[in-house]
């Protein structure tokens, strides 16, 4: 899989998706845009800073109002719009808050991809389901790196939350043959992500600002990070790959470039390829959250023909010059504020 964008097949394809003002939603839009395909997208909350809206990409686009828990909505949408593809990527994703807020964690998660899958079960066009699960659902295994075989066994609130849902998806493929193909992917980044508290955009911002990068945990936790046009292209060549092959349904699939680093590790390159001298401010304070993770690709390399796009180190270094770009165009106005009353 070299990225290429199959356009015969997504030409005028309606196809819904959730979460797309998210991280991964917005890139994986652009991409379905690029392609020709007919993109409705269920939003929930306005972001004005989000990328769907930030790149205008939200003009190009049909968008419903909605939650994903509102069952009606959902079959409307389905429905009105004759949805062939759909793509389900919205989740409540930060740790921290679903250590806090574990109901609406659990309502978005679980209750959320129930409830679009029987939408998708009582709508007849919809045709192909990618839905996005995480390595979390595996909970904190003492065999790694994780396959697809691997129990699913999640115990802190999010990881509950991811478990739960992946196995309703295969629920849903195994009882009512509903076309849907299950995601495992380790933590997403790139540019557009502004949740702060994560990792990557906080460090960067940090070395940007000239204050130095925190890190909750005590920095020895190691995981899978996975830039996101892989995974918008990725998401993609799976509906393509449905679509030719229904015998895929309620397959689940590990992402991977199979990189393992520590959150140190992590924040050490990033502060390298900024060229900054700043350390880390470490604080120790995470809990609930599991140790180690890594996930196995060998499934979706041989089953698929499915490699990444992008190593690490390529995709900070994308991620890197978009943040860059990002806070020069936020400080552009304020500049320009300051020159204006020094001429006045």
């Amino acid at each position: 899989m070299d990225g290429t964008i199959n356009y015969a097949f997504w030409r005028d394809r309606r196809v819904f998706v959730t979460g797309a003002t998210g991280l991964v939603g917005s890139w994986l839009v652009r991409r379905l845009v690029a392609a020709g395909a007919d993109v409705v997208c269920l939003v929930r909350d306005w972001v004005p800073q989000s990328e769907i809206n930030q790149s205008g990409l939200i003009d190009k686009v049909t968008v419903v109002r909605g939650d994903l828990c509102d069952l009606d909505c959902l079959e409307r949408t389905l429905g009105e719009y004759e949805i062939e593809t759909v793509m389900h990527l919205a989740a409540q994703t930060i740790v921290g808050i679903a250590n806090r807020n574990p109901i609406s964690t659990f309502e978005a998660n679980i209750g959320g991809t129930w409830k679009l899958l029987e939408a998708c079960r009582r709508s007849p066009k919809v045709k192909q389901i990618i839905a996005a699960s995480s390595d979390k659902a595996y909970g904190d295994s003492p065999v790694l790196p994780y396959t697809e075989k691997t129990p699913l066994e999640g115990r802190h609130p999010y990881d509950v939350s991811k478990s739960c849902s992946d196995l309703i998806c295969q629920t849903y493929a195994t009882t009512y043959k509903s076309p849907v193909i299950v995601t495992r992917c380790g933590n997403f980044y790139g540019g557009g992500d502004l949740n702060w508290n994560r990792i990557i955009p906080g460090t960067i911002r940090s070395v940007i600002r000239g204050q130095r990068p925190v890190i909750r945990s005590d920095g020895s936790f190691i995981r899978d990070y996975f830039y996101v046009e892989d995974g918008a292209a990725a998401y993609m060549m799976l509906a393509e790959q449905l679509a030719a092959k229904p015998e895929l349904a309620g397959e689940a699939f590990n992402l991977s470039n199979e990189t393992q680093v520590t959150v140190l590790q992590l924040v050490e390159r990033v502060l390298a390829a900024m060229n900054s001298s700043l350390t880390p401010d470490v604080l120790g304070e995470a809990c609930h959250e599991i140790i180690h993770q890594s996930l196995d690709a060998t499934k979706a390399r041989t089953m698929l023909g499915w490699t990444p796009l992008f190593t690490l180190d390529a995709g900070l270094s994308r991620t890197i010059a978009w943040y860059t770009q990002h806070f020069h165009k936020m400080a552009a106005p304020s500049l320009n504020v300051v020159r204006a009353a020094e001429a006045a």
